[in-house]
């Protein structure tokens, strides 16, 4: 059950339970890098609202039209590329550097990277990774890009002339298992904060739920209500730029 403290009180709950915690787990969403101009996929003007996700980020789509999807992801790729990371993503990447913690995004910008987080668990890939889409022997594992833009789309394959896909997990794609058994094992922790992620895509999204069975204190960071609301012990109706920095202040 959700506590209905002030923002405030709020903030400084937060800040008791990761100073009491041996071990704690972040995850994030989109919503941590929408304050580096990067664009969310399920808010008000979620790029989700404006194209079927089908179209831009499967395997069905991209067979259809492979040029399209990389017009798509050329467009973000040079977004992200002038971005830069915001206060959410430097209070992150500072607390990864404390012992036991753990840091889980589904987001595929960099950004985290960027701010310098260490023991990064990326559920969903990286778009600046790329790999044959064949795939040949070469081009089986994934190998970074930094190409923005590329001087012709769709990309081909440096070693055998195939397409090129983005290095990310699409829908209906699984994710990497071993990332998978790390993101699970960090859910066995103190506390457990959902940060910026609308708590609907699988299995990302049931983390937290995993965090609250193994006992942990369980806290979202979101501006808007999400599934996971009702089910944290603490939800916090901010902006994680905002929120972090609080926290971090107090702590």
């Amino acid at each position: 059950m959700v506590r209905q403290l002030q923002m405030t009180d709020q903030i400084s709950a937060v800040a008791d339970a990761l100073r009491r915690a041996r071990t704690i787990a972040a995850m994030t969403g989109a919503g941590v890098s929408a304050a580096s101009g990067i664009p969310t996929f399920r808010g008000a003007d979620g790029l989700w609202k404006k194209t079927r996700p089908e179209l831009l980020a499967s395997r069905e789509g991209f067979e259809q039209d492979p040029r399209l999807v990389w017009e798509w992801y050329d467009w973000r790729r040079q977004v992200i590329r002038d971005a830069r990371p915001n206060p959410a993503h430097d209070v992150l990447a500072a607390w990864t550097r404390q012992p036991g913690f753990t840091l889980i995004t589904q987001n595929v910008d960099g950004l985290h990277e960027k701010a310098g987080a260490e023991r990064l668990i990326r559920l969903h890939g990286s778009i600046w990774h790329v790999r044959c889409w064949q795939p040949c022997d070469a081009g089986r594992r994934d190998w970074r890009d930094d190409t923005a833009p590329f001087p012709a789309l769709p990309p081909r394959c440096p070693h055998c002339g195939a397409l090129m896909r983005p290095g990310v997990v699409w829908f209906g794609e699984n994710l990497d298992t071993e990332d998978v058994a790390a993101a699970t094992a960090a859910t066995r922790c103190d506390v457990f904060l959902t940060i910026g992620t609308s708590s609907v895509v699988y299995p990302a999204a049931g983390l937290v739920g995993q965090a609250r069975g193994h006992g942990a204190t369980t806290i979202e960071i979101n501006p808007e209500v999400t599934e996971a609301s009702d089910e944290v012990d603490i939800a916090i109706r901010g902006k994680a730029e905002d929120v972090l920095v609080a926290i971090d202040a107090v702590l």
